[in-house]
């Protein structure tokens, strides 16, 4: 730790080969982080899905020091199963703050972690979309924190909720964790280590998954000085 810099904090590899006295906690801090991201507004900046990509790619790291079987398909099933118990339980947590708090949080200030535009961004998208919005903000920054809270201000009947909570949480865990794994694998046959290119990784994961939220910020602009 003596070399930490802070922009490892954005860092998805920083969290993954994380270690305390010798052991691994990597795959605590995974869980914890798709939970904050999920379910607690101050989780919007954490690296979502390029950290679940790169949980595929070092899913024998994560696993082995907790519970490692001689099966890369049994543990990316025991991975991506966690992670989706996690999401599950951070969009739970997300939609019971809502439905408390939805009056205190559209009154509130800004601050550092917490800005209303998302809020705000998160339930015209939600109205949109209705509950597929659910499974279409997995995929998404900044949407996936707010969407639980803003079904839970706007009282979306709590069993439609969970069905749309469960699959898309199964979807994205399983997608990106799967891909990672698979791909590296792929890659690796033909001499090319993803390990080597994380960097590059992060940077193509984030333009995926923010370039649609531009596009509808650039066809909004126009409509708005009509």
């Amino acid at each position: 730790m003596n070399n930490f810099d802070w922009t490892q904090l954005i860092n998805p590899e920083f969290y993954i080969t994380f270690t305390i006295g010798g052991f691994q906690v990597g795959l605590f801090i995974v869980l914890f982080i798709v939970f904050a991201e999920t379910g607690l507004f101050a989780g919007f900046f954490l690296p979502g899905d390029s950290l679940l990509f790169l949980a595929g790619i070092y899913n024998r790291d994560l696993i082995e020091n907790v519970l490692f079987i001689e099966s890369d398909f049994l543990n990316l099933l025991i991975l991506s199963s966690l992670v989706a118990l996690s999401g599950v339980l951070g969009n739970m947590v997300g939609y019971w703050f809502g439905a408390k708090s939805g009056y205190y949080l559209y009154n509130r200030e800004d601050t550092f972690l917490f800005k209303k535009k998302y809020l705000l961004q998160s339930k015209e998208f939600f109205e949109k979309h209705g509950g597929k919005a659910i499974i279409y903000a997995r995929f998404l920054p900044i949407v996936r924190t707010f969407a639980p809270i803003v079904a839970g201000i706007g009282s979306m009947d709590k069993k439609k909720f969970m069905f749309y909570n469960i699959l898309s949480s199964i979807l994205w865990s399983f997608i990106l964790i799967f891909s990672g794994h698979y791909l590296y694998g792929m890659f690796l046959g033909f001499g090319i280590d993803l390990k080597h290119y994380i960097e590059h990784i992060i940077i193509i994961i984030i333009l995926i998954s923010t370039v649609p939220v531009l596009i509808k910020l650039i066809k909004k602009k126009p409509e708005e000085k009509i």
